[in-house]
């Protein structure tokens, strides 16, 4: 049985249309995997069509799962009798409201794929990935490769930026930056997948890279700061990725999603990524090659008397992002965020008082 089902509430260019009349299974869980909504959308409709956003979710877990309704556009107009055979009558959705992001608006993702068009040239349609109050992320086939076309709210780092900066001391670290303009960049490929499955050797070739990278910018802060201050430990105050997790990392040894970048004190992200396996035998490769990494650029630092304050920094640090992206959120989006903040903060508490 499929961990997630969708009901859609469909547009088309000539106003709305209704929504569908069964509850669709879908392959992907997440709720803000847009690919598989708009594959099982178009042999019902056939036409293509984007998603624009969740109008809500009931059962499953925060993000994932359950059944999930969204607002959906077609792009073409469908033809009446596969309307008539899918869809029946329901209220239309709001045309807008407070805080939505360009991209969940009617025209928003076609908007974003003009603009890449005047940059590169496709050779077959792009494919919507993701969408959420967070990102809009396509994939685009071009000659050259695939291109990312993704863009973020205001309240988020512009990434192209912090990108550039780490490519000119590793370009082999960060994808390719092919355009830019305010809260949307187009990007590079990034191949060989994700590493969710994560392995030593992937540790062995991420972490060094981006320690001597954060040991050469550490100079005056170039980024917004961080919200959470630590001491020292002989580390300098540098670029601070924010979510430096393997969901972040390639297997070619890239790191991707910098919107949450800051400037604050390395060993925040080491405490994030500290969090991916509590005190497995990777937690331990991780400390080890993380200090090494350390103190062959700074000798005289602390690494390891750092850990311990940055695994309670690094949910303090997630509980205020958790709390600015509610603060930021559209009312119908809170829902894939609702209960971080305090389970954040709960995890710091535990990280206090357990011996």
């Amino acid at each position: 049985m499929t961990g997630r089902t969708i009901i859609a509430v469909v547009s088309t260019p000539s106003g709305f249309v209704g929504r569908t009349k069964k509850v669709i299974p879908v392959r992907g869980e997440w709720w803000w995997d847009a690919e598989s909504v708009n594959e099982a959308l178009e042999p019902l409709l056939h036409v293509p069509t984007t998603v624009l956003r969740l109008i809500s979710a009931t059962g499953g877990e925060p993000g994932w799962r359950g059944e999930v309704t969204y607002h959906v556009e077609a792009l073409r107009e469908p033809e009446r009798v596969h309307v008539r055979r899918h869809l029946h009558a329901a209220e239309e959705p709001e045309a807008d409201a407070p805080r939505r992001m360009p991209w969940a608006r009617l025209g928003g993702p076609a908007e974003l794929l003009s603009w890449a068009d005047t940059k590169i040239e496709r050779t077959r349609p792009a494919v919507q990935v993701r969408t959420w109050h967070l990102s809009s992320l396509h994939r685009i086939p071009t000659a050259d490769g695939t291109a990312w076309l993704k863009a973020v709210p205001p309240f988020l780092q512009e990434e192209a930026a912090v990108i550039e900066m780490v490519a000119a001391h590793d370009p082999t670290l960060v994808p390719e930056v092919i355009a830019s303009a305010p809260h949307r960049v187009l990007l590079g490929d990034a191949p060989g997948g994700n590493c969710w499955m994560v392995k030593p050797e992937h540790i062995d070739l991420i972490v060094p890279r981006w320690v001597a990278v954060q040991h050469v910018l550490a100079s005056e802060p170039r980024l917004r700061p961080a919200a959470v201050a630590m001491p020292s430990f002989g580390l300098p105050e540098t670029v601070v990725h924010g979510d430096f997790t393997p969901d972040n990392w390639m297997a070619n040894g890239m790191i991707i999603d910098w919107s949450d970048a800051k400037w604050g004190h390395p060993a925040l992200d080491v405490g994030r990524l500290l969090d991916w396996f509590p005190y497995t035998p990777m937690y331990h490769h991780v400390v080890k090659v993380w200090s090494e990494a350390w103190l062959r650029h700074r000798p005289d630092s602390r690494p390891h008397e750092a850990l311990d304050t940055a695994l309670r920094a690094s949910r303090l640090q997630r509980a205020v992002k958790y709390q600015e992206v509610l603060d930021e959120a559209e009312d119908s989006q809170r829902v894939y965020h609702q209960n971080r903040p305090a389970s954040a903060l709960h995890a710091a508490l535990r990280a206090v008082t357990t011996p």
